[in-house]
C-alpha cells in the first residue's frame, strides 16, 4: 500500500515498485492524502492506479497546503488534528491489511512540501497504530504490517532532477547515501510508469510541476530518472533485541 499526499506522487515515487508487485500477482493500494473525491485530479488518480494495478482512488479528502480547490470547505491536511488524520489511514490499512507500507519521507520528498511532511508524519504513526486494538477501535480489527518504507532520494542519485528542479526555482533536499535501504530498477516497468504519470493530464501540461518537467525532456534523460526508486525502511512494531539493555 502506498501512502501519499497528491495525486501523481504515487507515480512519480513508486510507481515503478507498485506496477512491479502489481505484475507479480500481488494486491496493491493507494491511499491519497488531499484532493477531494470530486476534485478535478481525482479522475487523473484513478486512470493512474489503474494504469499501475492499484485498484480504485482511496481519498482522505483533505485540502492541499497550497491548492484550495482541492478540497473546497475542508480543512487542510496541515491544519487537520493529527489523531483524526491517523485515524482515517487506520482504516485504509485495517481494510486492506497490506504486507508493506510505502510513504513519503521526513524531508518531504526533494522540494519538503508540508503535505508530504505531515503525510510522513501521519503515516508512520498510523502504521504503528493499526496493529494496537485500543487504538482507534472504531477503524476496524488490528493488523499490523511487516514493513514500513519511506520513498526517498539519497544524494548521490539526484542527477539531472536537481538542476531541473532548481531551475524552476524549487528546493533540492536529499538524504545521506547512508539512509537508502534499497534501490530498485524498475527499467522493465518504465514505460508503465511513465504512462502513469501522464495520466495526470493537469500536471503535465503545467511547466513548473515535476509530471511537465519530464514531459519536456528527451527520452532518454526521463528514463534515467525515473528508472530507479529509492526507499528507506521503517519497521514498525517490536522488534527483538537485548532483553536487558537498549543496544544500537
Amino acid at each position: 500500500m502506498g501512502v501519499f499526499a497528491h495525486p501523481d506522487d504515487e507515480s512519480l515515487l513508486a510507481g515503478g515498485v507498485l506496477a512491479q508487485h502489481a505484475a507479480a500477482g500481488a494486491r496493491t493500494a493507494v491511499v491519497t492524502a488531499t484532493w477531494a473525491p470530486e476534485s478535478r485530479r481525482a479522475p487523473e488518480l484513478a486512470d493512474a492506479l489503474a494504469v499501475l494495478g492499484a485498484g480504485a482512488p482511496r481519498l482522505l479528502g483533505y485540502n492541499d497546503a497550497r491548492n484550495p480547490e482541492a478540497a473546497p470547505g475542508r480543512p487542510r491536511l496541515v491544519d487537520a488534528p493529527l489523531d483524526e488524520a491517523v485515524g482515517r489511514l487506520v482504516a485504509h490499512i485495517r481494510d486492506f491489511r497490506p504486507d508493506i507500507v510505502v510513504g513519503h519521507d521526513a524531508l518531504g520528498q526533494l522540494t519538503g512540501h508540508p503535505d508530504h511532511v505531515r503525510t510522513h508524519q501521519i503515516t508512520v504513526l498510523a502504521v504503528e497504530a493499526a496493529g494496537l486494538a485500543h487504538l482507534h477501535p472504531e477503524a476496524g480489527l488490528p493488523w499490523q504490517p511487516a514493513a514500513l518504507y519511506a520513498a526517498t532520494h539519497p544524494e548521490s542519485g539526484v542527477g539531472l532532477l536537481g538542476p531541473l528542479l532548481e531551475g524552476v526555482g524549487k528546493a533540492v533536499l536529499a538524504v545521506p547515501d547512508a539512509y537508502v535501504t534499497a534501490s530498485v530498477d524498475i527499467t522493465p516497468w518504465a514505460d508503465v510508469k511513465w504512462a502513469a504519470i501522464l495520466a495526470h493530464r493537469g500536471e503535465v501540461a503545467r511547466e513548473r510541476t515535476l509530471p511537465g518537467i519530464l514531459a519536456r525532456l528527451p527520452a532518454a534523460d526521463r528514463n534515467q530518472i525515473i528508472r530507479t526508486e529509492h526507499f528507506t525502511r521503517l519497521t514498525p512494531g517490536p522488534a527483538k533485541g537485548d532483553p536487558a539493555r537498549l543496544i544500537i
